[in-house]
């Protein structure tokens, strides 16, 4: 059995209404730490997870044992998507938590030269996206391609990855991935 200890912080430190540099400051981890932790990229030690859940404040068993319901909305306006991007890259994200859910959808926005750096990503699951404006330069292992309007991607995570608007225009691109990785 997984449990998903990442998604499950981000929703209970989003219900009682903290951002990641304020629940860093009330605990002494640093936000860079948080936001791993959250995205899945680390595992925190029993002793580091206690210190996070203290400036919640909730107990370790009582954050294992926490099943929030599914979110029940059906429709999104413009207005209530959650960006959770920063600089010059923008990710608005479909529902505010995606905890207890498989898929994640963005909006994306890239900003002219908005790269998801140099070092590529790599994760667990599959994503795809259709670009809807400007040019984004997409590479996958070795091969790389610059997408225009109504061009699209789609592979598994877990093959070194990275985006990059080119030209002198946004990029706008609508993507989904599964599990959620942000």
């Amino acid at each position: 059995m997984s449990v998903d200890i990442g998604s499950r912080l981000r929703h209970l430190r989003i219900a009682h209404k903290l951002s990641q540099r304020e629940l860093a400051k009330r605990t002494g981890v640093p936000n860079s730490t948080i936001s791993l932790i959250e995205s899945n990229a680390s595992n925190p030690s029993v002793g580091a997870l206690k210190r996070i859940l203290d400036g919640i404040p909730i107990g370790l068993a009582e954050f294992f044992a926490f099943e929030p319901e599914r979110p029940k909305e059906a429709f999104y306006a413009a207005e209530e998507l959650v960006e959770i991007g920063k600089g010059a890259i923008s990710y608005k994200q479909v529902g505010e938590t995606l905890f207890g859910r498989s898929l994640q959808i963005l909006k994306e926005c890239y900003q002219p030269g908005g790269d998801t750096g140099k070092i590529p990503l790599v994760h667990e699951g599959e994503e795809g996206g259709v670009v809807l404006s400007g040019r984004l330069e997409v590479t996958v292992d070795d091969e790389r391609r610059i997408l225009g309007p109504g061009d699209a991607y789609y592979f598994e995570s877990r093959r070194p990855h990275r985006f990059r608007c080119v030209g002198p225009v946004p990029c706008e691109v609508i993507s989904a991935c599964t599990p959620p990785t942000f």
